[in-house]
């Protein structure tokens, strides 16, 4: 473990910024009938927000000590990283990133699974609440 050092890919804020990129792609996306009709800003969207979920993680790591270079690499890193400093005691943070990643990585992004108007806003907060729950 390195000491923490400012990093031009991982900056405080970072997390935030994407979820905001994430909620304005949704806010530029048709909606009728409480469906949005083009799922690509919708795809784009749960990416984003899966990206910073990603984000809010590797900060929290930075701040426990973690270089750039040993911030995790894939979805099995993030789990071994949220279990070794983030959630040592707390199962239910872990089982809160594991259902974010299956809805926002896996069904929002790459399969394209959700255009329901409440479904995605649902899936926005709880990724805002995840990012707020870690972040000092």
């Amino acid at each position: 473990m390195g000491t923490m050092r400012p990093s031009k890919t991982h900056t405080a804020g970072e997390a935030l910024r994407y979820m905001e990129n994430a909620k304005g792609l949704l806010k530029a996306a048709v909606i009728e009938d409480n469906i949005y009709l083009d799922k690509k800003p919708v795809r784009e969207a749960f990416g984003t927000a899966y990206l910073a979920v990603l984000e809010a993680i590797n900060e929290v790591l930075i701040k426990k000590g973690l270089t750039t270079k040993e911030l995790p690499k894939s979805v099995d890193g993030y789990r071994v990283a949220l279990q070794k400093y983030v959630s040592v005691n707390n199962g239910k943070l872990l089982r809160e990133f594991e259902n974010l990643y299956e809805t926002l990585h896996i069904g929002g992004y790459y399969r394209g699974l959700f255009k329901g108007v409440p479904l995605v806003k649902e899936a926005m907060k709880e990724a805002d609440n995840f990012i707020e729950k870690i972040l000092p």
